[in-house]
């Protein structure tokens, strides 16, 4: 039986809205249903992605009970909401989001249900200034200044910056078990710290790459926030939305880029397909210009399910240790606190001199 409140909405008028729309207008998802207090033990939570998802699970612990939407390698862009996830959102006390039209298709139905549920969309309640306009590095796309729409949402890549979101789900969890206000605090303060350890340790590996080198090119532009908080420039193969498909023109423009700056690793992404990078290296090795995948990188999703990188702290972790090392950095083979097991083999593996950042 599904748990709730009637709002005069059947799970079936939901269905029809969820799987009949398409990519919503909609730049921000206003809530108008307000949090209050449950009866039961046990907070029942959805969570569209996995970025969100960890940081409700760490911040409620044994308080909620978390139900991702989107899973390893899912591109939220795209993902289209099935019939069990209407149920879920249904049975659910509280939604999170990430926001700023990460959720593209879901948006829509994400804004109807705001209606009956309460809706936290983290991203679209930090402040303009916290936030970055998507400004492509591609030719198929205009550069937009825009606050409609066209926010970049992928907060994330900026530890820092993401961090800010944690005690606005610190207050919806206390809202509804004020009970565990204090507990709730706790874990957050704890989770906080071990998040801006790693953003630190990002900070100082990345610092170590030959300014020359500092240019990560990847599958499309998930990556401006990182390159603004670690010091990166960053190009992108597709635009910010990976719907866009990137022109032959700008393939060719993006191989001149890499054979004139001698650039010899960009990265792929385990939630987008590989194919326009791909012709990207065949057309720097076409003209002599030796190129490797520096590694598969996680950007609108974390690894797999029950694994370090499989957490919003290790997904960051792997990013940070695989560029650095990648593009000629110094950072350890397993990362900030050695649990990593996917990072790509870097010809500093080898060398017995490797110093490595502590």
């Amino acid at each position: 039986m599904l748990a709730g409140r009637s709002h005069g909405i059947t799970i079936a008028t939901l269905l029809l809205v969820a799987l009949g729309c398409g990519e919503s207008s909609l730049s921000t998802i206003q809530s108008t249903e307000p949090i209050r207090p449950i009866q039961a033990e046990t907070i029942n939570a959805v969570a569209t992605v996995g970025m969100v998802g960890d940081l409700v699970r760490n911040i409620g612990g044994p308080h909620v009970e978390v139900r991702q939407l989107m899973g390893a390698g899912v591109d939220p862009h795209l993902y289209k909401i099935t019939r069990d996830d209407v149920r879920a959102i249904f049975a659910a006390d509280i939604i999170f989001a990430s926001g700023l039209m990460l959720e593209g298709k879901m948006s829509h139905t994400l804004q109807q249900m705001s209606r009956r549920r309460p809706v936290v969309a983290v991203a679209d309640r930090l402040a303009d200034s916290q936030l970055l306009p998507h400004i492509s590095s591609t030719a198929d796309a205009a550069p937009s200044m825009s606050s409609h729409g066209h926010i970049d949402p992928h907060v994330w890549m900026d530890m820092a910056t993401w961090s800010k979101t944690i005690p606005l789900i610190v207050d919806a969890l206390s809202e509804l078990k004020p009970s565990a206000k204090d507990d709730f605090y706790a874990r957050a303060k704890q989770y906080e710290q071990r998040l801006l350890e790693v953003h630190a340790y990002g900070i100082q590996s990345i610092a170590t790459i030959p300014q020359s080198s500092r240019h990560l090119i990847t599958s499309h532009d998930a990556f401006g926030y990182f390159g603004q908080a670690y010091g990166l420039r960053v190009t992108g193969v597709q635009g910010v939305s990976t719907d866009s498909e990137a022109g032959l023109l700008w393939i060719n423009q993006l191989v001149d880029t890499i054979v004139n700056e001698k650039i010899h690793a960009v990265f792929v992404e385990n939630s987008v397909p590989r194919k326009s990078l791909e012709a990207v290296m065949e057309g720097a090795q076409s003209r002599g210009h030796q190129i490797m995948i520096g590694g598969e990188l996680f950007s609108d999703s974390a690894g797999p399910t029950d694994s370090y990188e499989g957490t919003y702290l290790g997904m960051m972790d792997h990013n940070l240790t695989s560029i650095t090392r990648a593009l000629g950095g110094m950072a350890p083979p397993r990362g900030y606190r050695g649990k990593l097991e996917s990072i790509t083999p870097t010809p500093q593996d080898t060398s017995s001199s490797e110093e490595s950042v502590k």
